[in-house]
C-alpha cells in the first residue's frame, strides 16, 4: 500500500479534496502515476499555510510521521491564480529536508482553467510545463470532465 500526503494552496485552504479524491480513486491527473491495482491510502491532508508557505517547514514531517511516502503537491497551485510562483522551492524543500519524494498535481487541471491561462501573457513564462508537464497532457476530455459551474 502507498501512503501519501496531499498539501494544497492556502488559497483554497477550506477545500473538502472533492476533486482530489475522485482523481484519487479514479487514478487521473497526478495520481496517474498509481495503477488502479495499487492500493493507496492519504495520510495527511493540509494546506500549504498561505503565502509564502510556512507549513511547508513542518507539514511535511507530520505527513512522513504518519507514514507518507509521497507527498503531491496540489493542482492548486499550478492553476491557481496567479500560479504559486514557490512551488518548485516547496519540491526542492520537501525533497531535499525531509527525503520524500513530490509529485506536481493531484487531480487533472480542469479544461476551462488550462484554457484561460494559454491565454495569459505570464503563462509560458511560468515555465508550468517543465515541472506540471504531465498534468497538461492530460486528456483534454478528462480535464473537461472537472470543470465545475462557478469556477473560473
Amino acid at each position: 500500500m502507498k501512503k501519501i500526503g496531499i498539501i494544497i494552496c492556502g488559497r483554497y485552504q477550506d477545500c473538502g479534496g472533492g476533486k482530489c479524491f475522485r482523481a484519487l480513486r479514479e487514478r487521473v491527473g497526478g495520481f496517474s502515476v498509481y495503477s488502479k491495482k495499487e492500493q493507496v491510502e492519504v495520510v495527511g491532508f493540509s494546506y500549504c499555510g498561505g503565502c509564502p508557505g510556512g507549513n511547508i517547514e513542518y507539514v511535511p514531517e507530520e505527513m512522513k510521521n504518519n507514514g507518507a511516502e509521497v507527498i503531491h503537491l496540489a493542482t492548486g497551485l499550478v492553476v491557481g491564480y496567479p500560479p504559486c510562483p514557490r512551488i518548485r522551492h516547496f519540491k526542492e524543500f520537501i525533497e531535499n529536508h525531509f527525503k520524500i519524494p513530490v509529485v506536481i498535481g493531484t487531480h487533472p487541471i480542469p479544461l476551462k482553467y488550462l484554457e484561460a491561462h494559454e491565454n495569459l501573457s505570464f503563462w509560458k513564462n511560468t515555465k508550468m510545463e517543465e515541472i506540471a508537464g504531465k498534468l497538461m497532457k492530460e486528456d483534454k476530455e478528462i480535464m473537461k470532465s472537472y470543470n465545475q459551474p462557478g469556477y473560473l
